[in-house]
Formats: structure tokens, C-alpha cells, sequence
């Protein structure tokens, strides 16, 4: 009996000094995770971001988190070569393209999550609980306004715009192959132009390309100091270069005819080592006790829980989460690995040496 009220005593004291959202997480789940003690996880969200995460979850709980920041291209190659017995247990950040194709593969697993009430909609999950969304990130171009005066250029507005042979040479993209953010490049050119002529854009796009970098994150890191003119990727990787590292030279652009978004992600691996953890770290992604964390470090997406506080920094610069085109998650999921493939053949051996996988 002893035993069973200092069990119960020591329950009540961890909802108590814990977070208020604890209050709607079952006490069972928390004994039986801080019972396996240990979380691993792999993340593809910002490494600062990734870091306040994991060390505010062990914090709260008491469970040793080891974490590792890949690519979202990085993680589903792993994955899928450990093939039901992952080094990992859990996935936090990471556009969802990569996650769709894990899922279909039969790689993640399964979980109902009580916090996914606070989901915006239900475009922010995936229908059997094999995925979460945690934020929102609208895709468009950032540039070095100081190069672009220099060169005697304006800025692209458009997709199209890209395309013109006086920014040969000065377009940063990152790798198909490693990337989320390229994948739904892909994704998002046919959806937009059609299956042909969206790849035949990528064609076209490729002679303007300099770099691909490994991390979707990749372009946006140079333009500030002009080495990238012009980077495609998620826009608030360029409000972090303005705000937290001072680029005041950087202009965001979000394309006039319509742009696409990720929506950044959470899953529990299937064949995870820890389980019980692995549910606990799904249920505190989907708190504001984690996505408010964002903000704090560098990291300004559009957050989806209607229990959290969006980062004013996006807001201050104009970009509207509403503002994107009507993205076709399941097209996305059904067939990327196959657009790849037709991408990469596309493009032949002459575009090897500028995919970066390092």
C-alpha cells in the first residue's frame, strides 16, 4: 500500500511542476516513458531549434534525450536502409514529403495523439496518426539586394522570372535527393505547370543553378554575405539571417502567381526502442510548451496549434500563412520518389558536380 501511494504521490507531483498542458496527457504514459528513460531523436528542423527541444523535454520529464540534426533526405535514407529496427525514435522538423513517402513504406507508426485537437485542420496531420504538423513554411526567394543593385538587376517576382538568362550562375537551390525543401520544389512545379512541363522548368531552372546545397536551409545561409544572389527556399529561414544574424541586405520575395508550403512535421519511427517516450515527445511537440520554442531560437514558421502564440516576427514582415496555393499532399506522397527519379535523369550527368551532399 506504501508502495502504491508514493507512486501516486510522485505522480502528482510531476503534473504539478510540470507544464499545464501535462494536465491532458494520461499519467500512465509519463510513468511508463520515464520508466524506459532515454529518447533519441532525429531532427530536421534548425539546429538551435532541435537543441532548446530536446533539452526542455528532458528538463520536464527527466528522460535522457541524445539528438542528432539531419536533412529530411538524410533521415528517410536512413530509415529506410535500418528498415524496421531505426537508430532513432522519434523525427521533429522536416518538411512532410520525405514523411509521407516513410509512411507509405510502412515506416512510421502509428499513434493517436490527445494534443492533435489543437491542430488547426486536418490538412496538419496525417489520417491514421503516422505524422503531425508542429508549423507552417511558405516557399519564395530570397535575395542579396546590395548584388542584385551592383549587377543592374531587379528582383525575380515570379517563378518564371527565374529562368531569364541574366541570372545564370546566380540561383542556389538545394538537392532533390537531400532535401525536402528541393522535393517540394519538385512537387510544386507539377502541380503547378503539369507533369511534363514541370519538369522541363526544372530543365530550364538548372541553367541558371550555381549550387545545390545538402540542407533545404543551405541557400538562404549565403545570401546575406552575396556569395548566393538568389536562394529558393522556405522564407523564414531569410527572416532568421535578417533578424538573428543582421543581414539587413536581404529582400523576401513570395511569388506573385502563387507559391506552395511545408508544413513541418513530428512522427514516431515504427519499431522505435522507447515507445512510451517516443508518445510522451509526440504529445509535447504538439504543446506550445515545444513550437513556442521556435521563435525563441531562430526558428519564425507559422505555428498550427490554436493554443499557441505565432512568432511576431513572421507577421512583421507581411508573409501571410493563408496566401498558397492548393497543394495536393497525397499527389506529393504517391509519387515523389518517382518525380526524382524523372528529375534526375532530366537533368543527366551534366548538373553532378553542383549537388552538394556534405
Amino acid at each position: 500500500m506504501k508502495k502504491l501511494l508514493a507512486i501516486l504521490l510522485a505522480a502528482m507531483l510531476l503534473l504539478a511542476c510540470c507544464s499545464a498542458f501535462a494536465e491532458e496527457i494520461d499519467a500512465d504514459l509519463i510513468a511508463a516513458a520515464q520508466e524506459e528513460g532515454e529518447l533519441v531523436v532525429y531532427g530536421s528542423c534548425e539546429e538551435e531549434y532541435l537543441q532548446a527541444a530536446c533539452e526542455h523535454f528532458e528538463e520536464l520529464y527527466g528522460i535522457k534525450v541524445s539528438y542528432q540534426r539531419l536533412s529530411t533526405g538524410e533521415v528517410q535514407a536512413k530509415i529506410e536502409e535500418e528498415n524496421g529496427n531505426p537508430s532513432a525514435d522519434v523525427w521533429f522538423g522536416g518538411t512532410t514529403d520525405p514523411y509521407n513517402v516513410c509512411a507509405k513504406e510502412g515506416l512510421l507508426e502509428a499513434y493517436e495523439a490527445k494534443n492533435a485537437v489543437h491542430l488547426l485542420g486536418p490538412a496538419y496531420r496525417d489520417a491514421d496518426g503516422c505524422w503531425y504538423g508542429i508549423y507552417k513554411g511558405i516557399l519564395g526567394f530570397m535575395v542579396n539586394t546590395d548584388e542584385l543593385e551592383r549587377m543592374g538587376l531587379e528582383a525575380p517576382q515570379d517563378w518564371q522570372d527565374l529562368l531569364k538568362e541574366e541570372y545564370k550562375g546566380l540561383i542556389w537551390l538545394s538537392n532533390y535527393n537531400t532535401a525536402g525543401t528541393a522535393k517540394l520544389v519538385i512537387n510544386t512545379m507539377i502541380q503547378k505547370y503539369g507533369h511534363d512541363e514541370g519538369i522541363q522548368y526544372l530543365v530550364d531552372l538548372d541553367k541558371n543553378i550555381q549550387v545545390y546545397t545538402k540542407s533545404g536551409s543551405g541557400p538562404s545561409k549565403n545570401v546575406g554575405t552575396g556569395e548566393c544572389v538568389i536562394g529558393i527556399g522556405f522564407l523564414h529561414d531569410g527572416i532568421y539571417q535578417i533578424v538573428d544574424n543582421g543581414y539587413g541586405n536581404i529582400g523576401l520575395v513570395i511569388p506573385s502567381s502563387g507559391t506552395s508550403f511545408e508544413i513541418g512535421a513530428t512522427a514516431i519511427f515504427k519499431g522505435a526502442k522507447h515507445p512510451n517516450a517516443a508518445k510522451l515527445w509526440i504529445e509535447y511537440a504538439l504543446s506550445p510548451e515545444c513550437v513556442e520554442l521556435g521563435q525563441e531560437n531562430g526558428s519564425y514558421q507559422f505555428l498550427v496549434l490554436d493554443n499557441a502564440k505565432q512568432p511576431e516576427q513572421a507577421e512583421e514582415f507581411g508573409l501571410d500563412p493563408n496566401n498558397v496555393m492548393d497543394y495536393d499532399f497525397e499527389d506529393a506522397k504517391n509519387n515523389i520518389t518517382t518525380y526524382i527519379e524523372e528529375v534526375m535523369t532530366a537533368l543527366g550527368d551534366a548538373a553532378d558536380d553542383r549537388f552538394q551532399t556534405e
